[in-house]
């Protein structure tokens, strides 16, 4: 079976996902158009040589509905012999259109791939497509479903974690993300997203506090204390019989932010890259994806990462670097914990805390970050993870080439 490399990758800064956020007024089209032709501007990229696009979209409703992918493809003036295709696996949906565009490739159906994901929550809200998981409620009663808020802070119960642990983690993803974007880091990855006559809207992810602090974050009340009571505790507690009450650890502070953004990533055999003019910069060694838990719904990134590994002949100790997205403080802290990995080789730029999460296109995001990063460190090799909607994982493991 043939190789698949990453031979690029880019991204927007993720603007606050508010009316008032520097990207509302960008349609998640134009986010993606940013993206496409800074993409084919990079490698001066001939565009017939791709053969698809791969999105991922959370809530495809709206003007991120009827198969964005294509439509980008045409409004970026690309070629129109390629093709668009976009695809949920929720939180994991970015991550999912890589994987994607490697088994394209690694099957050798297609030679070149785009993909990735795009979510402008500050236009659609998260939630807003429905589903019978959330609006159904025989589903609701059969599946135990609760807010994922809530399963975050039976994890922190479950695993003995209290409000100061995971204030301190988030106030650390502040720091790294603020030192990052400081240092330049993100700057090779990173488009500045300009408004049709040509003014910068943002260049930078808004949402990192350079000036967070543990008194600040002391202050912030626990977010999903009162629908707990409305009865999500007690749907947790049935099904996790050992725990007596739900300690409510989580707030806007030490959760995933709210934003809008967008990433693509360029991936193909080695025929197509040099066809291409591209030189590789890693290959996708391993992926997989698991069903956890549904109500929790958060654990399932351990089980995935040691899927991926199995698959990849590896153990943790042979991982350089790891990105754990940070839906919820809980989510890296145990994923962490479960494979024994220090935190200094985990989120070593901040994550979704001090930045964002934006749901479609998060998982490219993240091993994008994680791509620069190993290159930068001059490391080898580096795993991607997400905790994933109705309880699923996925992790996907690059090595430098």
């Amino acid at each position: 079976m043939t190789e698949a490399y990453i031979y690029d990758h880019v991204r927007t800064p993720r603007g606050k996902g508010k009316k008032d956020g520097s990207l509302h007024q960008a349609t998640p089209v134009w986010l993606l158009r940013t993206l496409l032709q800074a993409l084919q501007q990079r490698s001066a990229l001939d565009t017939a040589l791709v053969d698809d696009v791969v999105l991922g979209c959370v809530t495809p409703i709206g003007e991120q509905g009827a198969d964005i992918a294509r439509t980008a493809v045409l409004d970026a003036e690309w070629a129109q012999t390629v093709a668009g295709v976009t695809q949920s696996r929720f939180c994991a949906s970015g991550l999912e259109s890589v994987n994607l565009a490697a088994a394209k490739v690694k099957s050798g159906f297609e030679d070149l791939v785009v993909a990735g994901g795009v979510e402008s929550m500050s236009r659609w809200t998260m939630g807003s497509d429905g589903g019978a998981w959330v609006m159904d409620p025989r589903i609701n009663q059969k599946t135990g479903f609760v807010p994922q808020g809530i399963g975050a802070d039976l994890i922190g119960t479950l695993e003995g974690w209290g409000r100061a642990d995971v204030d301190d983690f988030a106030l650390r993803s502040h720091r790294r993300a603020a030192a990052a974007r400081a240092e330049g880091r993100f700057a090779r990855s990173l488009v500045p997203v300009r408004d049709i006559a040509g003014l910068v809207m943002l260049d930078r992810d808004e949402t990192i506090r350079d000036n967070a602090s543990a008194e600040a974050m002391a202050k912030l009340e626990p977010s999903f204390a009162t629908i707990g009571q409305m009865g999500f505790d007690g749907t947790a507690l049935r099904k996790y019989t050992t725990v007596e009450r739900v300690n409510h650890i989580h707030h806007a502070g030490n959760s995933s932010g709210i934003v809008d953004g967008a990433a693509l990533m360029l991936v193909g055999n080695e025929a197509a890259g040099q066809k291409a003019g591209l030189k590789p910069r890693a290959r996708i060694r391993a992926a997989a994806v698991i069903g956890s838990e549904p109500t929790i719904m958060l654990t399932g990134p351990t089980p995935a990462c040691r899927k991926a590994l199995a698959k990849a002949g590896m153990q943790p100790k042979d991982i350089d670097l790891f990105e754990v997205n940070e839906a919820f403080a809980v989510v890296p802290m145990k994923t962490a914990r479960d494979l024994g990995v220090e935190m200094d080789r985990v989120n070593v730029n901040g994550g979704a805390i001090a930045m964002g999460h934006p749901l479609g296109a998060t998982g490219c995001v993240i091993l994008g970050t994680l791509l620069d990063e190993l290159e930068r460190r001059n490391l080898a090799t580096g795993l991607a993870t997400l905790c994933v909607g109705g309880g699923m994982g996925i992790a996907t493991i690059i090595e430098r080439v």
